[in-house]
């Protein structure tokens, strides 16, 4: 329960109360975080469908359905992929990008970052509602759970932090790959299984390899940010999450229209 309770009261906004923060409910958090993801993911699956059931367009569904995970989170990782694209589109040493990024303030590449990441996962939504609200439940759904499985695997021993403190240095290094790997594999062949019960045996394929496009994805992110910075960040972590929920989404509607 502690690690529970460190995935939800660390990774959503949700009234949770972090009972330990140490090592131990660190690595047990990180290993619960696609828990997190599927709560999140299903709230925002509900409320697009229950906009479809009001008969509202599949735009504002998918709107709404990109909306809830910022709720859920208070824009947390959205806030960390803008800071990272700051850091990173300085071009300055490790030292000054992460001055950047401790900034409360946005820059150029951060706006021009979040407002093509939205705009590609609303555009994404739309046309998956627009086919069934199946489709877009489950895509939205499981980029939400593959998004939090990427900061698993970030939290393997060989990422380290960049800074002394901070969320990053709490959790990096945290997660053995003996534990990271089956993880990664359970939660990809559950979701896969999901799909394909609701959609077919091609969905189930279709998904598991959206799961797989995202997590490469994250995990090249990841590894330019820890040569750019010399480690992660919470941050970093947010941009994570963020580069694996709109590579997911984009390759579960590729070819499935």
């Amino acid at each position: 329960m502690d690690g529970i309770r460190f995935a939800f009261g660390t990774l959503t906004a949700l009234p949770v109360r972090v009972t330990r923060w140490d090592r131990e409910a660190a690595r047990a958090g990180m290993l619960w975080a696609p828990l997190a993801g599927l709560v999140i993911g299903a709230c925002a699956a509900a409320v697009g469908g229950i906009l479809l059931l009001l008969d509202s367009g599949p735009l504002l569904a998918a709107v709404a359905t990109a909306a809830v995970p910022a709720a859920l989170t208070r824009g947390l990782h959205l806030d960390g992929l803008a800071d990272v694209a700051d850091g990173l589109g300085s071009a300055k040493p490790a030292e000054d990008a992460l001055r950047i990024m401790k900034q409360s303030d946005i820059g150029p590449f951060g706006v021009l970052t979040l407002v093509f990441v939205l705009l590609g996962q609303v555009a994404v939504l739309t046309e998956l509602y627009a086919a069934s609200w199946t489709r877009g439940a489950a895509a939205a759904t499981i980029a939400a759970v593959t998004a939090r499985l990427a900061l698993t695997l970030t939290c393997r021993p060989t990422v380290p932090p960049a800074r002394p403190d901070g969320l990053g240095a709490t959790v990096a290094g945290a997660v053995p790959v003996r534990l990271a790997v089956p993880v990664a594999f359970t939660v990809t062949a559950a979701c896969a299984a999901i799909a394909g019960a609701g959609l077919g045996p091609g969905a189930a394929v279709h998904h598991a390899l959206a799961m797989a496009a995202a997590l490469g994805a994250a995990q090249l992110l990841l590894a330019h940010c820890v040569r750019r910075f010399g480690g992660v960040t919470g941050d970093v972590f947010g941009a994570v999450a963020e580069t694996a929920t709109t590579t997911a989404l984009i390759v579960s509607a590729l070819g499935a229209l």
